[in-house]
């Protein structure tokens, strides 16, 4: 589907089902760089199960028009006028990365919205390594090549997916390079330069997912964001930062327990 929020075409993916008309909503938030194809798997079970689905490209990424936003907190803003655009009151949010984030924020601003919090590869603050960010900056592929390396396990390298098929390096390096320029630096910076607000309390029941092998945002990292978290539970999964890709049905079971 295609919607115009703040004067601007945004698309996001519906899972390709026939939800209820009332049925609960779920929004699923990819990272920096990537697209709503990240979330194919889930969207398409939860709007085959009556809910209803929304993947949305964040500005700049995918079919999205842009330019995309460098701060996590504008991005929260934008996520509440989505809503509204898609007339959806409150939902189950669903981030990874620097989607993580962005629900987490959303979260802490509109709990009233928030029906149900999933975090995946969170970190709060989500630093980024400078020579990451400088690669990104220049938009040297070095970039991409060093995220993909750090986002995956030694088994996710070597190629070792549960769904036959799909070559998990191949496609994080792929998605990541169909972005337009400058739209990977955006990312990181909006992650880099987030800095939390200790007066903002999350009230929604959350789950966190963390990856034992990830690099990108380590697991005692989201330990530590479930831990100050009055109503979240954790999931631990034998991978790395794209458990999207690493372990896609695990995920999936995790969030059926929730959404």
């Amino acid at each position: 589907m295609r919607v115009s929020v703040a004067g601007q075409v945004v698309f996001a993916s519906t899972g390709n089902g026939h939800p209820d008309a009332d049925g609960p909503a779920v929004v699923f938030l990819h990272g920096a760089g990537l697209d709503h194809s990240v979330w194919v798997m889930p969207s398409r079970y939860f709007a085959r199960h009556g809910y209803r689905v929304f993947a949305p490209d964040l500005p700049g990424h995918g079919r999205s028009e842009g330019p995309a936003l460098d701060s996590i907190d504008a991005m929260a803003d934008w996520l509440e006028a989505f809503l509204d655009a898609v007339a959806v009151p409150e939902a189950a949010v669903v981030g990874h990365s620097m989607g993580s984030l962005v629900a987490y924020v959303f979260a802490s601003r509109f709990p009233e919205r928030t029906r149900k919090l999933v975090l995946l590869g969170v970190s709060v603050p989500m630093a980024v390594n400078d020579a990451l960010l400088d690669a990104a900056k220049d938009d040297d592929h070095a970039a991409i090549d060093m995220a993909n390396a750090w986002s995956h396990s030694s088994r996710g390298k070597m190629g070792a997916n549960d769904n036959p098929g799909v070559w998990m390096l191949g496609v994080g390096q792929r998605l990541v390079e169909r972005s337009a320029r400058g739209v990977y630096h955006a990312g990181f910076v909006a992650c880099d330069s987030f800095r939390p607000d200790a007066d903002r309390t999350i009230v929604a029941e959350t789950l966190v997912m963390v990856g034992e092998s990830d690099q990108m945002t380590p697991a005692p990292s989201g330990l530590d964001v479930a831990a100050h978290l009055p109503d979240a539970r954790v999931v631990r999964l034998a991978c790395g930062h794209s458990m999207l890709s690493e372990k896609p049905n695990q995920v999936l079971d995790a969030l059926i327990t929730i959404v």
